[in-house]
């Protein structure tokens, strides 16, 4: 019988003993030396990781964690990937989770999709806290998943609301003061006088687009207010600007603040397209500061969110709650910034 191919044969798996017998420590030594390093002289570590590099020995991650009833990862539950808005939030999540030794899991849920938030693919989320595969959830949708049995809740994980709060939620949340930056941003049109001012709203029913609304009714002490329904995306932005231009151009608004960038933005691109000049006809401020924002033309008025800081804090108080510490806030405020653009202005004459 021929003999078999060399490259065939199995290669024996280097195992932790066999680094200890290398290195000349004990297996105790070499896995302190791997998992806690600061615990370790830094010759002794240095002979370890040398013997474990020479004889191709990776830790097994997935066997410690077993043992030790931990996984090292955490879901963050968002509503939509797509939207820009969600990008730096999850660069600040990532960064404080890798810096503490955690992974991510992303759940995309979507509530304006069907393909995206089905029951199905909800449950499945919840089944994965549930059944021990994340050791904490992160929720930025502004509501706790459930499925036909349990809820996030019932998988007894640590939990931060991040972005939009979550009523009547007895777990630790990091937001904005949503209600006065909206009253900033629409007190800057009445500033600069306009009377007749719209609100393109978010998702209705949310806590997030109720208290952007709040804070634009706040700002209307005179004058008057009309609201719009949006969904905080680019086509109902555009949408809402469509069933405006259809309208009698007397009864038009002379300025618009709407509930995200995103929507503005949508709005902006359709009014100019018609002829409307922005901002001598019409000024528009968006909310969130997404980077797009700043390459609008003109450029876009917004109320900047520190969603990266935002990110950062969440992520760091999750990490926290899983390390077992009781000493993490319950909720925390981040400030926001008003950016004055090009694209709000004088009220016509």
């Amino acid at each position: 019988m021929a003999a078999k191919n060399k490259s065939t044969r199995r290669i024996k798996t280097a195992k932790i003993a066999d680094v200890a017998r290398v290195a000349g420590v004990s297996v105790a030594t070499v896995s302190r030396a791997l998992a806690k390093p600061g615990m370790v002289e830094a010759a002794t570590r240095a002979r370890v990781v040398a013997a474990a590099k020479r004889l191709g020995y990776t830790p097994n991650v997935a066997a410690r964690n077993l043992r030790a009833r931990r996984s090292n990862m955490a879901l963050v539950v968002v509503p939509n990937i797509g939207n820009a808005y969600f990008g730096e939030l999850l660069r600040g999540i990532d960064a404080a989770l890798t810096r503490r030794g955690y992974g991510l899991i992303i759940a995309n849920l979507d509530l304006t999709s069907t393909r995206d938030n089905s029951p199905d693919h909800e449950e499945r989320y919840v089944d994965l806290a549930a059944a021990g595969q994340v050791d904490g959830v992160l929720l930025l949708n502004g509501y706790v998943p459930k499925g036909p049995v349990r809820t996030m809740l019932d998988a007894r994980v640590p939990i931060v609301a991040v972005g939009e709060r979550i009523r009547g939620a007895k777990f630790p949340q990091v937001e904005v003061d949503n209600r006065a930056a909206a009253r900033e941003a629409v007190e800057h049109l009445v500033g600069l006088g306009h009377k007749r001012i719209a609100y393109l709203s978010g998702r209705p029913r949310s806590h997030l687009d109720s208290a952007r609304r709040s804070g634009f009714r706040d700002a209307l002490t005179t004058g008057e207010g009309l609201e719009w329904t949006g969904d905080y995306y680019f086509a109902s932005g555009v949408a809402a600007a469509e069933a405006m231009l259809r309208g009698k151009p007397r009864d038009w608004p002379t300025a618009l603040f709407a509930a995200s960038d995103e929507m503005a933005i949508g709005f902006l691109k359709t009014v100019l397209a018609a002829g409307v000049s922005v901002p001598r006809d019409m000024s528009i401020i968006g909310f969130d500061g997404i980077d797009y924002a700043r390459f609008s033309d003109p450029a876009l008025t917004t109320v900047v969110v520190p969603r990266r800081q935002i990110g950062e804090t969440a992520g760091e108080m999750l990490a926290d709650l899983m390390a077992g510490s009781g000493d993490v806030p319950a909720h925390v405020r981040l400030a926001t910034e008003l950016r004055v653009r090009g694209s709000t202005g004088p009220a016509p004459r």
